[in-house]
């Protein structure tokens, strides 16, 4: 599911439990996960501009490191507070592959420091390090993405990953504002939600509308639901870019805490069996800088969802 998450889709999915991470005393700190460097780690050197996407990375491939052994090395201590476990850590994550040396992706996303749900590779870089921190992770690539590999990036079962991340802040969570005026108009009596966009600018907060209220649950964050979702775009009249209804979908399965930040906000609090409209700037979204490789950063993001079920 690219188009509602916190990273890219190669990066989502894993596995293993994390311990409590923390900041601030020294009992505190001592939950913190041990992430040794070692020879990989240590031998990588990065140049450009920290929080940028397209960092260099130089090391001599093929770079190998063996089965579950992750190793974190942190080039530069930043000079901000200790992140925390639930921190919403805004990132800049470059990949390499260490057996051609060459960058596999980079791009911005934003992790939540102790999410077990995200790859231990990646929250390694962000756990119990101070913002403007620029960290290093080495890893197996069978670690991360099985014995398959991922094919899609030139990166095979064998191959050994270097993980650039630039912790560039940690933002408070976003709370979603009822939606009260200039309101879309939405019908819902079709095989799939009919929106009509208002003569207006798109709206710069993220907004809710509860379109059909439900009698179930409340949603809280980190829940993993089953949803119908539409997603369109201001910037585009409207344009439907992704959606689960129709003759060919089926209901999606997300966890709360991977999608975007402004997706989560309209989600949480609402029961479960409600439709809602959820209004999603490009700051809570997918980022305000516009992307060749991201056809949603920089733009507006209007969604309408349906709330199935709460997975056990």
């Amino acid at each position: 599911m690219r188009n509602l998450k916190t990273l890219p889709v190669v990066l989502l999915l894993a596995a293993a439990p994390l311990a409590a991470c923390g900041s601030g005393d020294d009992a505190t700190k001592a939950t913190c996960d041990d992430y040794p460097s070692g020879t990989a780690s240590d031998a990588v050197k990065v140049s450009g501009e920290f929080g940028k996407t397209g960092p260099k990375a130089a090391f001599t491939a093929p770079l190998t490191v063996k089965a579950d052994d992750l190793q974190r090395t942190v080039l530069d201590d930043g000079k901000g507070d200790d992140t925390a476990k639930g921190d919403q850590v805004e990132t800049v994550i470059s990949v390499f592959n260490g057996r051609t040396g060459q960058q596999a992706l980079s791009e911005e996303a934003t992790l939540t420091a102790g999410d077990a749900k995200t790859f231990e590779a990646f929250r390694a870089a962000i756990e119990c390090v101070p913002t403007g921190s620029r960290v290093v992770t080495a890893v197996a690539a069978s670690d991360v993405y099985g014995d398959k590999g991922y094919a899609d990036l030139d990166i095979k079962a064998s191959d050994s990953l270097v993980i650039v991340t630039d912790v560039v802040d940690t933002r408070k969570p976003v709370k979603a504002k009822p939606w009260k005026t200039d309101v879309p108009k939405v019908s819902l009596t079709g095989g799939e939600p009919d929106v009509a966009l208002p003569k207006t600018k798109a709206p710069g907060d993220v907004l809710v509308k509860v379109l059909k209220e439900g009698d179930g649950a409340k949603v809280k964050a980190g829940d993993v639901l089953d949803v119908n979702y539409q997603g369109r775009t201001w910037e585009e009249d409207g344009k439907v870019f992704q959606q689960t209804y129709g003759k060919d979908g089926r209901p999606a399965k997300i966890a709360t805490g991977q999608v975007v930040q402004g997706f989560q906000a309209g989600l949480v609090g609402q029961k479960v069996g409600s439709t809602v409209l959820i209004n999603i700037p490009a700051e809570y979204g997918f980022g305000t800088e516009p992307s060749e490789d991201d056809e949603l950063a920089g733009k507006t993001l209007l969604f309408v969802v349906e709330i199935i079920s709460i997975k056990p």
